[in-house]
């Protein structure tokens, strides 16, 4: 019986796989049920639920592979549950399309349970790729369309 991974185990599984842009691999960390919060996210949903709907979400993420991450200053921070941990890291992002590199900060909050995601709280700077990607344009009209006359 295969050894299950603990809360701090998972989190840098998931970061080794989004670094080596195994995004396919990336929902086999995820519980069946899972919920995912990307509470920054500017436009588009901000809650993924179940692990079918974020299998979707990474295979759109690996088709378009705008950017490659790369985790750095990595630090995880156990909590008085043994089940969450809090993750703190930059993103060094290479931007295929515009050539930009630039770093970004992340934070997690992490549920882990039996070795897999329950939970994730996801406080990643959605803005500063799109900023890079100079699509800050079509965000401001997005927004400007979405709000109430």
């Amino acid at each position: 019986m295969p050894k299950t991974l603990s809360p701090r185990e998972v989190l840098h599984a998931l970061l080794e796989r989004i670094s080596a842009e195994r995004f396919s691999e990336l929902a086999e960390l995820y519980a069946q049920d899972a919920v995912v919060e990307t509470v920054f996210e500017p436009v588009g949903p901000r809650r993924f639920e179940g692990r079918a709907v974020l299998e979707a979400r990474f295979a759109e993420v690996s088709a378009a592979r705008p950017v490659r991450l790369t985790p750095a200053n990595v630090l995880v921070r156990e909590t008085d549950d043994p089940e969450v941990v809090v993750a703190e890291w930059d993103y060094r992002v290479h931007h295929r399309a515009t050539g930009r590199n630039f770093e970004t900060a992340n934070i997690q909050v992490l549920r882990v349970r039996d070795g897999l995601i329950v939970e994730s709280r996801d406080f990643h700077d959605h803005l500063a790729l799109i900023v890079a990607s100079g699509h800050l344009p079509q965000l401001v009209s997005a927004l400007e369309g979405s709000q109430p006359a």
